[in-house]
């Protein structure tokens, strides 16, 4: 790849998970269903941000935890998304660089609140979220920085901005940006549901402007509406250079033009909390892969860094991710 100042940047939902160990009976108690995404309005979330135990308060959003994590393997990191000018945009900004990611999107001085996502953690490692999305889909191309744009090998972006038509323009414009200076982009679908939501547009995306992508099994299948996962992956290969599915406790599969690299699952602990897994996959691929790495060593460096957020509360690694790779795979 062609000498630029960052290897990813990412855009996505800027939003501050709020992390609980929770149980059965509080799910129970305020409607909610066990591992499902829920999304919430202002008053709602600040009822059940009242209701919830002690907690961790962490910069979050799917795309913001693979960029930091990107940062925390040694990579150049970079992030765009929209958080207000109040307590938790403040929280949101200080976490994220403090991992070592740049960002620098200019918090909003009016509107909705800064994000925040409730996520509530069963001793079984289900988390059940609840997402005030708040400032961050108020994001427009008018919060681009296009000069950090262009810097980007990858430009990572996460399906859930679809969901918004201004953060779907910024998307757009990112994407053509990237290109047009000699980038790639990598999109992860986020959810099954935001894929049935959006399902046609999703396909018109991975066969047009997409060389990387990002996919639980479910995701897949959504993608190409069918109930066998092999009949997914056949249809998505070739449509974009890479893809990597994720498959939880079978491991993933790589798809490299006609080749398929089937990668294990790194069990480094006993299960915790799997917030984060995707996102940490994600980062271990990006980061070999913009050092040049081969597919298949991509997949293991992704592996292993999720095997090792599933083992704690929270995305974001506890140990060092970068000497996580060097003493596994050496």
């Amino acid at each position: 790849m062609t000498s630029k100042n960052f290897d990813v940047v990412g855009i996505g939902n800027a939003i501050v998970d709020v992390l609980v160990q929770s149980d059965d009976s509080f799910l129970a108690q305020h409607g909610l269903n066990k591992g499902t995404m829920a999304l919430v309005s202002a008053e709602q979330a600040e009822q059940l941000y009242a209701a919830m135990g002690p907690g961790v308060e962490t910069s979050g959003g799917s795309a913001a935890n693979t960029l930091a994590a990107v940062a925390q393997l040694g990579g150049r990191a970079g992030f765009i998304g929209r958080v207000r000018n109040d307590q938790l945009g403040a929280i949101f900004a200080h976490d994220l660089r403090a991992t070592g990611a740049h960002f620098d999107t200019p918090a909003a001085e009016s509107g909705a609140a800064t994000a925040r996502c409730m996520i509530l953690v069963t001793p079984d490692a289900q988390r059940t979220m609840c997402t005030f999305l708040g400032a961050s889909v108020a994001l427009d191309p008018r919060d681009l920085d296009l000069s950090i744009v262009r810097q980007a090998q990858v430009l990572y972006l996460e399906g859930y901005l679809w969901d918004a038509e201004p953060a779907k323009r910024a998307f757009l414009a990112a994407a053509a940006e990237v290109r047009d200076h000699g980038g790639q982009v990598a999109l992860s679908l986020s959810d099954p549901f935001c894929v049935d939501r959006h399902r046609q547009s999703f396909l018109e995306l991975v066969e047009g402007h997409v060389d990387l992508l990002f996919a639980n099994e479910r995701e897949i299948m959504s993608l190409y509406a069918t109930d066998s996962f092999e009949r997914a992956t056949e249809q998505v290969r070739g449509h974009c250079s890479l893809a990597a599915l994720t498959r939880s406790d079978q491991g993933s599969l790589v798809l490299e033009g006609e080749l398929t690299h089937l990668i294990p699952i790194y069990g480094l602990g006993p299960l915790v909390d799997t917030t984060g897994a995707g996102d940490s996959y994600a980062a271990g691929f990006l980061y070999g892969y913009t050092q040049g790495l081969s597919a298949e060593r991509c997949g293991h460096i992704g592996a292993l860094c999720a095997g090792q957020v599933v083992t704690q509360m929270g995305p974001r690694s506890q140990v060092s991710l970068k000497e996580l790779v060097l003493e596994h795979l050496p």
